[in-house]
């Protein structure tokens, strides 16, 4: 596999369900075959969102994964109720009902490490590290039970930003010699000039603010295609949507690039860089996976 190749050290893949456009509602699944295709690079979940699942149906599903992958495996939760309304019904999940997802975490923890009354199998030897997926209150879950924390999108932008992790590493209660981790995620996309880059954002970009007038996330189009699109957008504001997204991407030149994630990194204290890009031409996007690779690693 590419990212196995270029050095990548984690390849995670992320729960959604009714998108056309991305091949991702069993991460269970698409990671056991992942992990039959390589040797070397960690396995896990950005992530699993916990709400649509039995706490030890998630346990069971990562420890098979384990038993398969010794020492491979990573498991990220969130709580994503689903992308629309109709997605939320069709999982039997509502806005309306009660936030369980601290008490489900731990329980979920309790079944990995075999404290809980209910021994979940395969037992194995290796560890299923567990990282939290946060935007908001997510963030103060995981200090409270000692877990790393993975933080990207909005929240990243937001003034209160540094309060929140200045909480998140003052509160944090350590669990079995646990530490304060914080992994930073971020759409990165590099090419030969700043121009170009974001026209390999442009795709990703113009399918979320499609989603967001019509409820679904198609398969990305092509770049003309797009832009003969933006010219029927005779009134502008699809038009400025879509910058809003370019911008909101790290897409640039490896100069470009470099200086926003050292920014960043300067301004968050991360431990870690969790890398995502997606555009419609493929060996476009294999050229920006290696270069973020050369940039960073």
């Amino acid at each position: 596999m590419a990212a196995e190749r270029l050095g990548y050290h984690r390849f995670w893949v992320a729960e959604h369900h009714g998108v056309p456009g991305i091949a991702s509602g069993s991460p269970a699944v698409l990671l056991a075959a992942i992990g039959a295709r390589t040797s070397r690079i960690r396995l896990g979940s950005g992530g699993v969102m916990l709400p649509h699942h039995q706490p030890l149906v998630v346990a069971e599903q990562f420890l098979m994964l384990a038993a398969l992958h010794p020492d491979r495996v990573d498991l990220g939760v969130g709580r994503s109720l689903g992308f629309t309304e109709p997605v939320r019904r069709a999982l039997r999940r509502s806005a309306e009902e009660p936030d369980t997802f601290a008490d489900d975490l731990a329980e979920l923890r309790g079944y990995l490490e075999r404290t809980a009354a209910v021994t979940a199998r395969p037992a194995v030897d290796s560890e299923v590290p567990v990282f939290v997926l946060a935007t908001g209150h997510g963030i103060s879950v995981a200090a409270g039970l000692g877990l790393p924390v993975v933080l990207g999108g909005p929240v990243l932008e937001r003034p209160e930003l540094g309060d929140l992790l200045t909480a998140y590493r003052r509160d944090f209660r350590p669990h079995r010699g646990s530490r304060p981790h914080l992994t930073v995620a971020l759409d990165v996309l590099v090419a030969d000039t700043d121009a170009e880059a974001r026209e390999l954002a442009l795709p990703e970009v113009w399918a979320m603010a499609q989603s967001r007038r019509t409820g679904v996330f198609d398969a990305l189009e092509p770049v003309a295609t797009i832009h003969d699109r933006l010219a029927e957008d005779r009134a502008g504001r699809l038009r400025e949507r879509v910058e809003q997204g370019l911008d909101a991407v790290t897409a640039g030149s490896p100069a470009t690039v470099r200086r926003r994630v050292e920014g960043l990194a300067e301004r968050t204290r991360a431990d870690e860089l969790l890398v995502s890009g997606a555009t419609h031409d493929r060996d476009a996007l294999g050229a920006s996976d290696a270069a973020v690779a050369a940039l960073l690693g």
